[in-house]
C-alpha cells in the first residue's frame, strides 16, 4: 500500500438542490450557463480509502454519477434522510451486485428504513424476482458506527422539523439539508479540517441554510477548508459566487475531488 492509498479522498458526485441545475423549463442566466460548474446533479458524495468505497445518498442521478466517475465497486451506501432526491436511485446498486456477486451494505435510520421499504417495496416483499437489488439493511442511530471499515460519526441536524444525519469521517464532516444544528452536535464537528455544508441560496429559506447562515456557521466552527453544496440556481453563477467567498470557502461542484493530504 502506498501513502496515497491511505489518504481519504472525497468526490462530490452531485452538488445541486432537489431540482438540480439547470432546472426544467428555466431560462435564467444560471440554468443557461455554459460553465459546466453550473450544472449540478442531486446532492451526493463518495469517499475512498485503501480500496474501500462508500457513498452517501443515492438520488435520482445516481446511475449517471457512477458512470461519470467510472465507479466499479461500492462497499457501502449511507443515507442522510428519506427525501426522494436522496434515495430515489437506490435501485441501481444492483449493477454492483452483478459485479461483486454480493449484496450491498446499506445504512439507514428508522425513518429512512421505513421510506426505503415503502418506495422500494419490491426489494423487501420476500419475492425473489430476478434482477432486484440485493442489500443488507443496517440500522444506524446517533452514535459512532463502522461501514466499509470507515469509522463514521453521525451528526444530527434539523431540516425544518425533519431529523437529518450529517456524517464525520476522520477530519471530514459532511452536512446537507440542514437549517439548524444544536450546540451539542456542533461539538462533534469542531476540529474538522474540511466541512461541507448546504447553502441553498442568498435569501432566507424555511429548511436550508442560506449563504450567510452557512458562512456564519463556518466562521464559528473554524475548519481549515469549507465547501458549499446543495446549491440552487438562485445562489448565482459558480464563478461569481466564488468571488465573494472567504479565502478558505469554496462552492463545491460535480466531480470535485478533495484529498485529505494536508
Amino acid at each position: 500500500m502506498t501513502d496515497m492509498d491511505s489518504v481519504l479522498k472525497a468526490t462530490f458526485l452531485g452538488t445541486g438542490t432537489s431540482q438540480g441545475v439547470p432546472v426544467i423549463a428555466c431560462s435564467c442566466r444560471v440554468c443557461t450557463s455554459t460553465d459546466l460548474k453550473d450544472n449540478r446533479t442531486r446532492t451526493s458524495i463518495m469517499f475512498e480509502k485503501a480500496g474501500r468505497v462508500l457513498v452517501i445518498d443515492s438520488g435520482p442521478d445516481f446511475r449517471a454519477q457512477m458512470l461519470r466517475e467510472k465507479v466499479t465497486k461500492l462497499d457501502a451506501l449511507i443515507f442522510t434522510h428519506e427525501h426522494k432526491d436522496h434515495i430515489a436511485g437506490m435501485d441501481d446498486i444492483r449493477a454492483f451486485n452483478y459485479v461483486s456477486g454480493n449484496p450491498t451494505e446499506v445504512y439507514a435510520s428508522d425513518r429512512v428504513e421505513q421510506a426505503l421499504k415503502r418506495e422500494f417495496s419490491y426489494i423487501f416483499n420476500n419475492d425473489s424476482y430476478p434482477g432486484i437489488p440485493k442489500l443488507n439493511l443496517n440500522h444506524i442511530g446517533n452514535k459512532l458506527f463502522k461501514a466499509a471499515e470507515f469509522d463514521i460519526l453521525p451528526i444530527e441536524v434539523l431540516h425544518l422539523n425533519l431529523p437529518v444525519f450529517g456524517f464525520r469521517i476522520e477530519d471530514f464532516t459532511y452536512i446537507t439539508d440542514a437549517n439548524f444544528i444544536s450546540e451539542k452536535e456542533k461539538e462533534k464537528i469542531r476540529g474538522s479540517k474540511v466541512l461541507v455544508l448546504n447553502a441553498l441560496r442568498k435569501e432566507q429559506h424555511i429548511s436550508h441554510f442560506n449563504l450567510q447562515e452557512a458562512l456564519d456557521l463556518i466562521k464559528d466552527l473554524k475548519p481549515e477548508k469549507a465547501f458549499l453544496t446543495h446549491i440552487s440556481h438562485q445562489l448565482g453563477k459558480h464563478e461569481e459566487v466564488e468571488l465573494i467567498l472567504p479565502e478558505n470557502v469554496h462552492c463545491a461542484y460535480d466531480g470535485l475531488q478533495v484529498k485529505m493530504d494536508f
